[in-house]
């Protein structure tokens, strides 16, 4: 299995792109249908396994998001992360621009996508950390003193993130019908990104928190962690808000999913309203394919016609990320005309 060799403590994937600086959002501020939902025990269940995984094989091609409850993940892992979140973004903004991204580094506190001075900004704040291979981790990024059980938190949490990821790449091969051993390079390095959300009385309605995308990853877990609702999915041309479930994962099919599936698995378009009197927190987790790899349709899985491009994992991963977000656009650039 091939990982990414960090170099300077840094790996391939924290370099891939960088965000121009601008002013912290949270310090600015203070101046429909119901998904699928899963669970892995009943999926390990030989008495619900075939029905499960047609639900499965129904959420990632019909909706893209599914809801992953039962997931075997310590209650009190999930707190203790939830606090230390918490924690941080509460922090005075100069202990936390201690974790300030550095230049080319996708890692660290500050927004993502912002690539010129003149576009339009999200209205959220971010602290992103890679935290898989733990040999590619960069300690700079992670908190250390406040709050003080942040690196034990987020370790847990990314560890037991690794195991549920497994879990989900063994069911996805089978609802696709492929061999799993074709998705062992896929979802091998993870990215943390935490959120926050501020509120805004003032223009709620005319900013978002992130824009419409799909994500560049195999596939995202997404923990809520103070159920403030805000996400939504677009479906039939129409925003679907989702209802935040404190007891389950949120899941949803990324572009490389797609295309290794040729399209018959769709990475959902998403996007982050604003709440006008509530902070919105969350942790999304990006598992992402080997930075050396190929990524290339699975023969078989739908017609003989190829839909997508075989393309390198970098070479996709640079164009989706020197670019602002803008729905699904970067993965027109995988399909073959």
């Amino acid at each position: 299995m091939e990982v990414p060799t960090p170099s300077s403590g840094e790996s391939g994937w924290s370099r891939m792109a960088s965000s121009l600086p601008v002013r912290n959002v949270q310090d600015l501020a203070a101046s429909g249908e119901e998904l699928t939902a899963e669970t892995l025990a009943r999926l390990f269940d030989p008495q619900f396994a075939e029905q499960e995984a047609a639900h499965l094989r129904f959420a990632c091609e019909d909706w893209g998001f599914f809801q992953l409850v039962n997931h075997g993940i310590p209650e009190e892992i999930i707190t203790n992360v939830r606090n230390d979140i918490r924690k941080f973004f509460q922090l005075p903004l100069e202990v936390k621009n201690a974790y300030a991204q550095l230049p080319g580094n996708i890692q660290g506190y500050g927004q993502s996508f912002v690539m010129s001075e003149s576009q339009t900004l999200d209205w959220s704040d971010m602290l992103g950390i890679l935290t898989q291979p733990p040999q590619a981790r960069d300690m700079r990024y992670w908190p250390s003193h406040q709050p003080h059980t942040f690196r034990k938190s987020i370790e847990d949490y990314s560890s037991e993130l690794m195991k549920v990821s497994h879990s989900i790449v063994t069911f996805i091969a089978k609802t696709l019908n492929i061999d799993p051993k074709l998705m062992e390079d896929k979802y091998v390095s993870q990215f943390l990104r935490m959120n926050y959300y501020p509120p805004c009385k003032a223009m709620a309605d005319k900013v978002l928190g992130f824009s419409p995308h799909s994500d560049g990853s195999f596939f995202t877990l997404l923990l809520e962690v103070n159920s403030v609702q805000g996400l939504q999915i677009k479906r039939h041309n129409a925003w679907i808000p989702v209802k935040p479930n404190p007891k389950a994962l949120l899941v949803n099919v990324g572009d490389y999913l797609e295309i290794m599936s040729n399209g018959k698995y769709k990475s959902i378009e998403h996007r982050v309203t604003i709440n006008t009197n509530q902070e919105r927190m969350t942790v999304s987790a990006f598992h992402v394919p080997s930075l050396g790899g190929v990524i290339s349709p699975v023969t078989g899985i739908t017609e003989e016609k190829m839909f997508y491009k075989t393309m390198g994992v970098e070479e996709y991963a640079k164009l989706y990320m020197s670019n602002k977000l803008d729905g699904k656009r970067a993965l027109d650039h995988a399909k073959l005309l």
